[in-house]
């Protein structure tokens, strides 16, 4: 379905205020939001994450009275369980939500292994939920879309929610918006450069494509994975897992490559850091701005200043870079900081079209950092 005839029918439900968190699934609807609408406008927010895009769609309906849409991906139904059952239920404040989801790992269709599990609960999930479900795939033809609007406007109309869960080419478009910043540094390079200095650190990495680029760095170097935890799912948590084995291996360093979209998505995590305190964690975020794993759109990192963030949240040494060469410059005299260490350094959307994934699955990068660590612990260094 072509995604400007379906924010059509949405308008039919009433619906005139979209917030949201980019999905790979719903580029197309995505990037004709933003050419309609703009990006944090009074009709268009992206949110920091989905649990926020449903509190922002509840204010919009109790100061209007109106039907806000909420658009994710699947991934992100955990992040809207809290304000799903305990704010717009119709057990408690009975506020209508019309939610576009994101399919991914639906069952019988390959996908990657963080969204297998996911994918195989997501009709469940709504179920639980109270919300009423519409599957919209490459081939569900508008007409069938438009038989259910009286159905769906009963159960907005009774305080109920429903969602469109839009598997891969179920929505359409032609609206390419051009996404970019004014950086020239490369996410891939930074990171190697992170390799060159860590030497046998432990590094945590970020979901998407920091953690896939860090895989075929250690490829092309013909180095083993074993110090590398490829947090491939749980967006906003890679930190927070590095706190946990940085305060537990004290003699080894701990970097985290973290992003501009996975920080903003569970900024308090930095909070935690800060208070725990760990001299042996350095924590990189790479900000280009842009959620580009699922399509380049962009975050809120633009306006605002993670360095003064960190420094509030009392990290012990910050820095920021926006090159190669300066960051290079940091990392040299970093033996003589104090940590936690927080580094942000400012890089240009866009990777390589060659870009791979990790051939390894999930539970063997665990087994074998795991074994690395013992090994670390065994050897006192």
């Amino acid at each position: 379905m072509e995604s400007g005839r379906f924010i059509n029918f949405l308008g039919k439900l009433g619906v005139a205020f979209y917030v949201g968190v980019p999905d790979s699934q719903l580029k197309s609807f995505i990037n004709q939001l933003v050419v309609t609408l703009g990006i944090n406008t009074e009709k268009h927010i992206i949110a920091a994450n989905e649990g926020n895009a449903v509190a922002i769609a509840a204010g919009y309906h109790l100061a209007t009275g109106e039907v806000a849409c909420v658009y994710l991906q699947n991934s992100g139904l955990g992040n809207i369980f809290n304000p799903a059952t305990s704010l717009i239920s119709r057990r408690v404040y009975s506020i209508p939500c019309v939610f576009v989801i994101g399919w991914r790992g639906k069952p019988g269709v390959p996908d990657e292994p963080q969204h297998v599990h996911q994918g195989q609960i997501t009709q469940e999930t709504l179920k639980l939920l109270d919300i009423d479900q519409f599957i919209i795939s490459e081939h569900t033809k508008e007409t069938e879309i438009e038989e259910q609007l009286e159905r769906f406007q009963d159960r907005l109309r009774s305080g109920a929610s429903i969602a469109f869960i839009v598997d891969k080419g179920g929505l359409s478009s032609d609206a390419s918006p051009d996404y970019k910043n004014h950086y020239s540094a490369r996410r891939e390079n930074i990171i190697e450069g992170i390799v060159r200095h860590a030497q046998g650190d432990l590094i945590v990495a970020t979901t998407g494509k920091t953690s896939r680029e860090l895989f075929e760095i250690r490829e092309r170097n013909n180095q083993p994975h074993d110090c590398d935890f490829l947090t491939v799912g749980s967006m906003g948590h890679c930190s927070s897992v590095a706190l946990g084995i940085a305060l537990n291996i004290r003699k080894k360093r701990v970097w985290c490559i973290d992003g501009d979209g996975a920080a903003l998505m569970h900024m308090g995590a930095m909070t935690s850091i800060g208070a725990c305190a760990p001299s042996n964690l350095v924590h990189i975020l790479i900000n280009n701005e842009a959620h580009e794993s699922v399509g380049g759109q962009p975050t809120l990192a633009s306006r605002i200043d993670f360095c003064t963030i960190a420094k509030g949240c009392n990290y012990a040494s910050i820095e920021s870079a926006g090159s190669i060469e300066e960051l290079e410059t940091i990392l040299q005299k970093l033996d003589h900081m104090i940590g936690p260490v927080f580094i942000e350094v400012k890089t240009a959307i866009g990777s390589r079209h060659s870009l791979g994934r990790p051939t390894i699955s999930p539970i063997e990068n665990k087994k074998e950092f795991m074994q690395r660590i013992r090994m670390t612990s065994k050897c006192g260094h």
